[in-house]
């Protein structure tokens, strides 16, 4: 009995890694991607290119596709970003009570083409990305930094998404998670 137990536990602890892959699910001949600029409906300005600068960056990053041309990519990401609003969270006294941290969210729609047969793998996905920043002194600066880093979460749910995708069914169906 002392001798199957630490056999047993092995086996038990090996097929809990069944399912665990070693490579990306993504088929090879989908692996490339292109980006074109997000619009932008929000009232920040350049916020649809900042977040387009921060996906292809993202894609780069997390290594699984490569950035092509419209006419080489097989996947296409349209963005839209719907709406960019500021909240105020906390307020200085010192300040004649002026919003001193505030929050940025950032509301945006997300749809992922397969470009060699034209379906919509994903439609209008919405996303949500949020970040605060410190408005004590330089109000446009410190904006700009805050929809820097809004874009930036943006970017890494969008690439989660398609990364995740289900791809063993998502040739030519709507396969998202």
């Amino acid at each position: 009995m002392k001798k199957i137990l630490p056999a047993v536990i092995a086996m038990l602890a090996l097929a809990g890694c069944a399912n665990y892959r070693w490579t990306s699910p993504v088929p090879a001949d989908m692996r490339t991607v292109t980006v074109p600029t997000f619009r932008n409906e929000s009232n920040i300005l350049e916020l649809g290119a900042v977040a387009t600068r921060q996906v292809l960056r993202e894609f780069q990053r997390e290594g699984t596709f490569k950035i092509a041309s419209a006419d080489d990519a097989a996947i296409e990401v349209q963005g839209v970003i719907k709406a960019a609003s500021v909240g105020r969270i906390y307020f200085k006294r010192e300040m004649a009570m002026r919003a001193y941290e505030q929050r940025l969210s950032v509301s945006a729609e997300v749809s992922f083409i397969d470009r060699r047969n034209g379906k919509v793998m994903v439609n209008n996905r919405k996303y949500m990305a949020e970040t605060t920043f410190f408005s004590d002194s330089d109000m446009a600066t410190a904006r700009r930094d805050a929809s820097g880093r809004a874009a930036e979460d943006l970017a890494r749910q969008i690439v989660d998404d398609l990364t995740a995708c289900r791809w063993d069914n998502a040739k030519g169906k709507e396969g998202a998670k």
